[in-house]
This record gives C-alpha cells, sequence and structure tokens, in this order.
C-alpha cells in the first residue's frame, strides 16, 4: 500500500498509486507521490513516466476522513500543499507522462491527469470535480486542460462526471480501451516516446511546457485561496461533514 515505482522495460517508469479502498489520498500520500514522480523524471535512463493506481479507480481525491479528524486546519493546509506539489511534480518532470486512468478520476486526480502529458483510459473511466460536495475549490484548472471552457464551468457546478470517450472527442483523451488492454495501452504509447532520444524528449518537455499560457502551479494555488478561505468560513467544513451522508440519487 502507498506509492511504488517499476521498471517494466528499459526507458520506462511506472509510478503506481495504491490506497485502498478508493485511492483518497491521505496528505503524505500526495507528497509521497511527489517524490515518486520527480524521482523518476531525474533518472537519466528514464524517457517517459506512465502513472497509474491499483484498486476501484484511479483517484478519489483527497482523504476527507482525515480532514474531518483534523480539528484544526492543520490536514487542509497539509492537503493543500501536498495536492501542488503532486500536480507539480507531473507537469515538471523532466520526462513526459502518461497517465493510465481507470475507474474514478475525481477531485486531486483530476490535477493529475490534467497535468499529465497523456491520457490512456480504459472504458469505465470517468471524470470530475464533486469539489462543490466536498467543501473545498480547486483542479479548475487542470479540468480546463481537459474540457471546453463551457462545459468546465457545467461540470465544476454541478459536480457532474465526464466520461473517457467524451474526453476522448474532446482531444483530450489520446486512448480509450477495455479494462484488462489499459496497462499495454499506456506502456504502448511511453514505449513509443521512449524510443526518441533522451536528451531530446527532455528538451522537448521543456520547450512546450514553456509555450503553455497558463502557469498552472499559480492558478492552482490562487484556486486553493478560496478553499482556505471557505474553511475559515465555516461553509468548509458544513458541506464536508454531508460527506458520505447524501441521499441516494
Amino acid at each position: 500500500m502507498g506509492v511504488s515505482t517499476s521498471s517494466p522495460e528499459k526507458g520506462i517508469s511506472v509510478v503506481t498509486v495504491d490506497f485502498p479502498p478508493v485511492n483518497a489520498l491521505p496528505v503524505r500520500g500526495w507528497f509521497e507521490l511527489a517524490d515518486a514522480v520527480r524521482a523518476a523524471g531525474e533518472d537519466p535512463g528514464v524517457r517517459c513516466v506512465v502513472l497509474r493506481a491499483e484498486g476501484r479507480g484511479f483517484n478519489a481525491g483527497v482523504d476527507i476522513k482525515e480532514l474531518q479528524r483534523d480539528t484544526g486546519h492543520g490536514a487542509l493546509i497539509g492537503a493543500n500543499r501536498g495536492c501542488a506539489e503532486a500536480f507539480a511534480a507531473v507537469y515538471e518532470c523532466e520526462v513526459p507522462v502518461v497517465a493510465a486512468v481507470h475507474g474514478f478520476c475525481l477531485g486531486g486526480g483530476i490535477g493529475l491527469v490534467g497535468n499529465a502529458d497523456a491520457i490512456v483510459a480504459s472504458e469505465d473511466a470517468v471524470f470530475g470535480l464533486p469539489e462543490l460536495d466536498r467543501g473545498a475549490l480547486g483542479a479548475a484548472t487542470h479540468l480546463a486542460r481537459l474540457v471546453p471552457p463551457h462545459l468546465l464551468r457545467v461540470l465544476y457546478y454541478t459536480s457532474r462526471t465526464a466520461t473517457a470517450a467524451e474526453l476522448r472527442d474532446h482531444g483530450s483523451v489520446w486512448r480509450v480501451v477495455p479494462g484488462g488492454e489499459l496497462r499495454e495501452a499506456a506502456l504502448e504509447l511511453a514505449r513509443e516516446i521512449a524510443a526518441k532520444d533522451g536528451r531530446l524528449i527532455r528538451l522537448a518537455k521543456a520547450a512546450i511546457n514553456g509555450i503553455d499560457p497558463v502557469d498552472v502551479r499559480r492558478s492552482y494555488r490562487f484556486e486553493q485561496g478560496f478553499t482556505f478561505e471557505a474553511a475559515l468560513a465555516g461553509v468548509a467544513s458544513r458541506v464536508r461533514d454531508t460527506f458520505g451522508k447524501e441521499a441516494p440519487r
């Protein structure tokens, strides 16, 4: 359980997240993930990183129960900083990052895949930001990299999800495959990337990041300020306390 790294093929590093039951990461998990992705990118023998997860879904965001147990703001501050570091680690990784997504990709999961270089998803994958149902605000920065502006707003305001097929139609998901083929499909793309010259692929990653119109780290930290404002106002905890108690739809 936790974050692990493996090297199934030359030039490819696979970072796997495993926090049962739903990959809702505690504060330490976000920092562990950031460290693992950065370390993989810094390895001169690595030319592509695959980010994947075990279990029922790719990522369910932060561990809400950890926030609920905290009587102060320490867990919230830790989650804010941890998410910021994990998202930045994916974006700033020295080599391309391929996200292999299955099941649910929610909240912090959007921050990860929105900052990845490519997304391969299983047919059952769904993507969304349930932040307004969790007493938080954030990762609109990253959802904006996956869907058009007006769809972003509807998904954000309603907490609805989009399917992998829908994101493929918007051009943000590279391939949608049956669940049993996800790992190999992600490795196939990583293999093609890793076949390039190692120095050149690192220069290409830096060049593409340099022409992005939005500073994703600064933009996300701006969003997080509103999460903390909601916490100070008391609205965050009031909404968060309904977590797990929603009436069936």
